[in-house]
């Protein structure tokens, strides 16, 4: 008789437990960690900055405006190895293009050849930070065209 009563009480009592949250998605919520919580919150106050894509011509013109034969625009992360692309699935793009969402550091920047192959570009090594940032917000970069036909 014992063992029956026992099971009973285990039985409400879990019934009861079961019934008190809505979904298992209260129960996850609940089991978290609060280190975890700590990281999540850390990654989000990471300071990110726009940065906004030119070209620099064979004679040294600077160019915001215009379309080219640039298939994407990249800042690879020299500490990290991490790649920021902005691909349009190539062919002409018009400038100047943007990108926002890039963490402080040190940058080289490239352009891919559009799908024409008509333009070649080389690349920039740049920091990426507060002392860089323009009077329209942006960290302005120009990538050099190293070639065109």
């Amino acid at each position: 008789m014992k063992n029956v009563t026992l099971k009973a009480i285990a039985f409400t009592v879990l019934s009861a437990l079961a019934m008190s949250c809505s979904s298992d998605d209260e129960l996850l919520v609940e089991s978290q960690p609060a280190a975890q919580s700590a990281v999540s919150k850390e990654a989000l106050k990471v300071k990110t900055y726009k940065i906004r894509y030119g070209l620099l011509s064979k004679s040294g013109t600077k160019i915001l405006s215009g379309n080219y034969d640039v298939g994407s625009f990249i800042a690879t992360d020299t500490a990290t190895g991490v790649a920021y692309d902005t691909y349009y699935s190539g062919g002409f793009q018009s400038l100047p293009q943007y990108y926002e969402g890039i963490p402080a550091g040190t940058y080289v920047f490239s352009a891919m050849q559009g799908q024409g192959g008509w333009v070649g570009y080389g690349s920039v090594s740049a920091v990426v930070s507060d002392t860089q940032v323009d009077a329209d917000g942006y960290v302005t970069v120009y990538i050099p065209i190293s070639w065109e036909e």
